[in-house]
């Protein structure tokens, strides 16, 4: 049997904090709510990496704030996982070392050789904190939707895995073309030749940015599993005014007991679930739930 982890995308989530359904009256500060969360639940997965280049400073505080075994996943700089950055988002001296930019958004093929050897040493020194005192799960890449299955994109995750050698990469798409036909036996043995971890996705099914469910393992040390709710009315709807709407989902225990008997057959020797549906209290009370249920399997 596996040792399951159970835990959220994020302890911060403003739809979280201000809903007041999960940190008890006085918990107010981040040291006070990281400490708090922790006490419920032994594994979260970071999401402010992807906005900006992780702080070891900050990262230093997450590991004296949570007790020895407890894990945490960190996601992805989103410059590397594909997706439009902002200049805002990278250092300033960075930016200031390209020079005039003329665009409101880059991406990875546009920045010089030798800044991203930069952003990527930025990186490694932003989590290895996290590393040193043994919390570090997996580093999250959540490659974007328009990272579609093609040879140069193989090569992408190929020099991801060289810029964070020692650490262990976990890879999650949006593009359904990863599981078309014969890609879906190319991407497993791709990810499992490297000792990638394949992540196990629940989310609505029907469009070109969601996966079908792969509940396969391609390292045997871990397994990941990642739930996003099934909500279709908001998975692709525009103006919402943040991922706690788009994410609006409370699985039913009905749902969580099916999920529980395919997270338990899993055969790796750890399973990370991390809940992302992040409306108020919805991932930590179905991780609660999903908890009570593999339990008694």
């Amino acid at each position: 049997m596996p040792r399951i982890l159970i835990g959220t995308a994020s302890w911060t989530d403003k739809s979280l904090i201000g809903s007041g359904l999960f940190y008890p009256p006085g918990c107010n500060t981040p040291e006070e709510r990281l400490r708090y969360y922790a006490s419920q639940f032994p594994i979260v997965e970071v999401d402010s990496s992807y906005y900006a280049l992780p702080d070891p400073r900050v990262a230093q505080l997450w590991t004296d704030r949570t007790p020895e075994g407890f894990t945490f996943n960190i996601k992805a700089f989103r410059l590397f996982t594909g997706h439009q950055t902002a200049p805002s988002a990278l250092p300033k001296d960075i930016v200031e070392a390209m020079g005039p930019i003329g665009k409101r958004n880059i991406y990875y093929k546009d920045m010089p050789v030798e800044l991203l050897a930069e952003m990527w040493r930025l990186y490694r020194a932003g989590i290895e904190p996290l590393k040193y005192a043994r919390k570090l799960g997996a580093v999250h890449f959540q490659f974007a939707p328009w990272v579609a299955y093609h040879p140069r994109n193989l090569e992408h995750i190929e020099e991801c895995q060289r810029q964070l050698d020692g650490f262990q990469l976990s890879i999650e798409f949006r593009n359904r073309t990863w599981f078309e036909g014969e890609h879906e036996r190319a991407t497993l043995d791709f990810e499992r030749s490297r000792g990638l971890v394949n992540v196990v996705v629940d989310e609505p099914q029907g469009v070109t940015n969601s996966i079908p469910q792969v509940w396969e393992v391609t390292n045997p040390e871990l397994a990941i599993v990642r739930l996003h709710g099934r909500n279709h009315a908001t998975w692709n709807k525009k103006g919402l005014a943040s991922s706690a709407q788009r994410f609006n989902y409370d699985y039913t225990d009905e749902e969580l007991g099916g999920l529980a008997k395919q997270i338990d057959s899993i055969a790796a020797s750890s399973v990370h679930v991390i809940f992302n549906n992040n409306y108020e209290d919805q991932g930590q009370r179905n991780a609660r739930t999903l908890a009570l249920i593999t339990e008694t399997l």
